[in-house]
Order: C-alpha cells, then structure tokens, then sequence
C-alpha cells in the first residue's frame, strides 16, 4: 500500500501550518490557556470557512465528500500546533455521530455549533470500551419525547460546545442522544492539559434528540473509539514533531565552550533518539489512519498499535526535549510544558500503553 499524501493533501497541511502559525502562535495559546473561556470561538468559525469541519461530510450534506484520511493531515497540524479548541471533541468524537443528523449537523459543517461526547461515569465505565458495562445515565420517552437524566465525568470541552451527546441507556439498550449545554449543568474541573478542558455534567430530566437508537449504541461507540484512538495518535505524533523541531533549535543556537551544545553526543543521541521513536510512531499513525479510513478487519489492531507508540513517542519527546533545553526547558514560560501535559493526557486516554499492547498480544495469539 502507498502511504504517500495527495498533493491536495499536501496543500491542506501547507494552509494549516500556516494558519495555525499565524493564529495561534505558542505565545497566543499560552495566553487562551490561561483565559477564563480557554479558546477563541471566532476561530472555529475561521476552520469551519477552510473546510476543516466538514472534510468527512458527504457533499450531499454540505460537506467535501473526502474521508478520515484528509483529517488525519489536520489532527497531525493540529497537536504540532496544540490548537486549544474543540476540534477533537467535535470533529473527532462526536461528528461521526451526528452525519445522520440533519438537526445538529449544518451548524457543525458551518462552525456556528460544536459538539462532545459524554461516556464516562463517576461510578461506571471510564473507557468508551466499557460503556456496555454498567451504564447508570437513564434515557426515557415519553408522548413520543427523550428525557436524559443522570452523572457524566471527564466530558472533554464540556463548558464550551453546544450539543453534548449523552451515552445512556434505554429499556432497549444503550443510545446516545444530544442535549444543549444549558440543559446538562455542565461544570469544568482543574485538570493538567489546560489546552483541553474537561468537566462534568448531571443533566435532570433535560429534553433530549435521539441520535443512535437504542441497542445500537455499542457498535457506534466503538466506531468512534477507533477513530479517536487514531486521531489522538496523530496528535501526539505532532506534539512529537514540535518537541523535535524545539530540541534542534535551541542545541544548534545554544553554545557551550564555543560550540553548539548539539555537538556533544550526551545531547545529540537524545534528539536522535526523539526522532527515531517519532518516525516509528508517525508510521503507525499513518496506518491506523488508512484503516480507519478503509474500514479495514485490522483497524482495531492498527488503532492500539498507534495509540501506545505515538502516545509514548510524544511524552519520551517533551522529557528529552525539556532535558536538551536544560533550566529554560523547566520555566512555565517557555511552552514545552504545554505540549507535556497534552502528551500526557493523550497517553492516558483509553488507558496507557500497555493496555493497546495488550490488545495486540491478544490478537495475536488468539
């Protein structure tokens, strides 16, 4: 197989790295971070005019037609760039979704609506792998209506969006359904990547459009497990480059008895090492992405492999490349801190490593 980028392709990650260079310089998003509202509405709109919201969209609902694989060239940009925004959340959780939707899905092709996923419970499943197992969010209907009512945690940009949709369950079996932010008592938390905000939420009873039926639930959410696993390993794979790109910089700047301090092995062999785990992981990626894409049998082993080398790659990258930087790489104003914690988020999501890696032992030896 040729993993080779069209020269379209090529194109989307020339105007993305230019429009993420421009927008939102690492000083700029230093400076949302610390913000109250922690992103800039008006630039969602900005990607929505680009196409980025709508590149999977199928051109009869308003959007390209193009599939996971033109994405894959923004998530990549996108984590180099450590966007602090919704994108993820909406794009990569929670418009698969929604395509069927002819209610939510205009707004989210025009930038005007964003979106998340609630799945995980304070007593329940934290994994979307787990949400067969003792789901306690209730579905009901009644005179032909949805209610939702119950518990959701680490709802990623759950204060932001505007629809939140609600894994519950129904006397049919697990669906999912939206509800508006308002209606789902949403509240932020104090979490390490202040990049991407997580929150709570306990919606009572708020009125709710039914989005995946009842019984059908599991088989959607473990679609979308998929693809975010794979969009999250082309985040770390650029949060990887970016540590990279920083660590050459500043030892082919920086001087020791007159000579770069690049020139000295101790230093060299770590950026080395950086790169050699990034191109591993990128390769993966790049995999799991076409997997995705392709709808192929190994995607579920192709996500796992991806997702615990790049997750690893990218926290391996920002320790080597804050060491490389020497006392300047620990101050919380320069930014390798920021790509740090979102290495580290992403490492955790679905579980560490050694939880992929255990899927594809099984796999293998099955």
């Amino acid at each position: 197989m040729d993993f080779a980028f069209s020269d379209e392709q090529d194109m989307l990650r020339e105007q993305a790295r230019a429009f993420l260079a421009d927008r939102f310089p690492l000083e700029k998003v230093a400076e949302i971070t610390r913000s109250d509202e922690g992103w800039d509405k008006q630039s969602f709109r900005q990607i929505a005019e680009l196409g980025w919201t709508s590149l999977s969209v199928p051109e009869d609902a308003g959007g390209s037609g193009m599939g996971f694989i033109d994405e894959a060239v923004l998530f990549e940009e996108l984590g180099r760039g450590l966007f602090p925004g919704p994108y993820f959340s909406t794009i990569g959780l929670a418009l698969p979704l929604l395509l069927d939707s002819s209610d939510q899905l205009p707004g989210i092709v025009s930038g005007e609506r964003t979106a998340t996923l609630a799945w995980a419970e304070p007593s329940g499943p934290s994994k979307l792998a787990d949400i067969g197992r003792g789901i306690t969010a209730k579905a009901e209907r009644s005179n032909g209506s949805w209610t939702v009512s119950g518990e959701k945690s680490l709802v990623p940009d759950a204060e932001i969006v505007d629809h939140i949709l609600v894994v519950a369950a129904a006397s049919e079996g697990i669906g999912v359904w939206a509800i508006e932010r308002g209606d789902a008592n949403p509240k932020t938390h104090s979490t390490m990547d202040a990049t991407r905000r997580f929150g709570s939420i306990a919606p009572s009873g708020a009125d709710a459009v039914l989005i995946v039926e009842p019984g059908k639930g599991e088989d959607a959410i473990a679609a979308v497990r998929r693809r975010a696993l794979a969009a999250l390993a082309l985040e770390a794979v650029g949060i990887a480059q970016r540590a990279v790109e920083l660590s050459i910089e500043h030892v082919s700047e920086r001087k020791q008895f007159d000579k770069p301090i690049g020139t000295y092995q101790a230093v060299s062999h770590q950026v080395a090492d950086m790169y050699v785990d990034l191109e591993l992981a990128r390769s993966l990626a790049y995999w799991a992405a076409w997997c995705v894409d392709t709808g192929d049998d190994q995607a579920d082993v192709a996500v796992a492999a991806a997702k615990a080398a790049a997750a690893d790659a990218a926290v391996l990258a920002c320790e080597r490349a804050i060491q490389v930087h020497g006392g300047i790489g620990f101050t919380w104003e320069h930014p390798l801190h920021l790509f740090y914690k979102r290495a580290q988020w992403i490492n955790t999501f679905e579980g560490a490593g050694s939880t992929h890696r255990s899927t594809i032992a099984t796999s293998l030896f099955s």
